[in-house]
């Protein structure tokens, strides 16, 4: 199957943006690898930060929605966060270099670049902001400051794209579940048991 032209310059683009970063990388290059002309590809996108929007709503965008649907299915508020923090590993490996753009280069936004992502990753804070509340609600939570608990379980989540490489021997399936249960002993104090 063969992919549309826009398609192609999506997928060298986050191809050059993982490896170089925003900065690192010009419309020039994406042109180059593409076999394009530099026009071409400013016929598809007006410039290289509308290249970076169409990469953050091929991939990133929906996560927050996908984030709420994986706790949706059941009331066991455990299990709830359990299945939040493991949806998100998920889509960080399904959307891997994506997900290491909006993340780690994401200060070369414009303003417009910038409230978008901004927006964004705060519709996900809110997802593990309620669920924390709901944990909290319940005695489950070991601390009082939910905001900065969130901003650990995040942070863990998010390390997890910086290192996942480096796991020699640990399939990512193990290593989630570590992840799942560290941040679980966290927000709990004690590791609480597999459902």
């Amino acid at each position: 199957m063969r992919l549309a032209v826009p398609d192609v310059l999506l997928e060298v683009a986050i191809e050059l943006f993982a490896a170089n970063g925003y900065a690192g990388t010009s419309i020039r290059d994406i042109a180059k690898l593409t076999g394009r002309s530099v026009s071409n590809v400013y016929h598809y996108f007006k410039d290289k930060e509308s290249l970076w929007l169409a990469i953050l709503e091929y991939s990133v965008q929906g996560l927050p929605e996908r984030l709420r649907a994986a706790v949706a299915s059941t009331e066991d508020p455990l299990e709830r966060f359990r299945r939040l923090v493991r949806a998100h590993l998920d889509e960080c490996v399904r959307h891997r270099r994506e997900s290491k753009i909006f993340f780690i280069d994401e200060e070369r936004l414009s303003p417009t670049g910038k409230r978008i992502n901004k927006r964004i990753q705060k519709e996900i804070f809110d997802v593990y902001m309620d669920e924390l509340e709901r944990l909290r609600s319940l005695g489950l939570v070991a601390t009082s400051n939910l905001r900065v608990l969130a901003f650990n379980v995040l942070g863990v989540v998010n390390w997890h794209l910086r290192w996942q490489d480096r796991i020699a021997g640990v399939s990512l399936e193990e290593a989630h579940e570590e992840i799942v249960d560290f941040v679980l002993h966290g927000l709990c104090g004690a590791r609480p048991p597999r459902a």
